[in-house]
């Protein structure tokens, strides 16, 4: 990788963490910078858990070396920002004009996720350790869950322990559609050089949802907390599953390799 790249990278990841933070926070600057009415607070943390996703998920293959695995996550942004855009266009073709600027900006971003999975595509992936058979099936059963939840939400049907407007849930929709993707990538080249960046960026996701959720429980309306307890399911698994390869298993935790 290009000294360029690598700062590029670093800087864009950065920046996730940034937003992920204000995100989380609900720092008046950054909220003022969303744009689509009827965003709860849930959904903000839902935003910074994907944000704090995508900065570890850059940040694995930088880190360990290993410029192959960013083709997941390049992956990952042309299918997440590539509907987003879309979603922005019609918005601002429908008489919101002053969103026209972030379809501009998401269809700019699909462009370079589609140039970084070009480029580390061509790049050596690292296949000396194989994904654990565990680490395996449990994506397999992640993808058919992301693929579920984001038919649902495209299709506008409540589904996230908390109501989301038709346009958020398009936008959430697209967000899980992507992490299936970089799911599938890493399925389709199962190697510890993919599946430990996944992992991260899953651990990163869950670590700022399972606070927030857990507070919910408690309180939360009847008709949502069926989503809830299996949302929190899917979360506490997914964590402890990638604190276990990540920090425990000799063959690939961080400190081992």
């Amino acid at each position: 990788m290009s000294r360029r790249l690598r700062i590029l990278l670093s800087l864009i990841s950065v920046a996730q963490l940034l937003f992920a933070a204000a995100f989380f926070v609900q720092w008046p600057p950054a909220i003022s910078l969303w744009p689509l009415a009827g965003t709860t607070p849930l959904t903000y943390i839902l935003l910074a858990a994907f944000f704090a996703a995508a900065a570890v998920s850059t940040l694995w293959p930088i880190a360990t070396d290993r410029d192959g695995a960013l083709a997941g996550v390049g992956l990952d942004y042309l299918i997440i920002l590539t509907p987003l855009s879309a979603l922005f266009f019609v918005l601002a073709g429908r008489g919101q004009s002053d969103l026209l600027i972030y379809g501009v900006l998401l269809a700019l971003g699909a462009v370079f996720g589609t140039w970084l999975f070009a480029w580390a595509r061509r790049q050596p992936l690292d296949t000396s350790l194989p994904m654990p058979p565990l680490v395996r099936g449990s994506f397999v059963a992640f993808v058919l869950a992301l693929l579920l939840v984001s038919v649902r939400l495209f299709l506008r049907i409540p589904t996230l322990p908390w109501p989301l407007t038709p346009e958020l849930s398009v936008i959430a929709g697209s967000m899980f559609l992507g992490a299936a993707a970089y799911f599938v990538y890493g399925l389709l080249r199962p190697s510890w050089a993919n599946a430990g960046g996944q992992l991260a960026g899953f651990l990163a996701y869950d670590l700022v949802l399972i606070g927030p959720l857990l507070s919910r429980l408690p309180t939360i309306d009847p008709e949502f907390r069926a989503a809830l307890i299996i949302y929190l399911v899917v979360v506490i698994y997914s964590g402890l599953l990638a604190i276990y390869y990540l920090f425990v298993n000799k063959e690939t935790r961080l400190r081992g390799r």
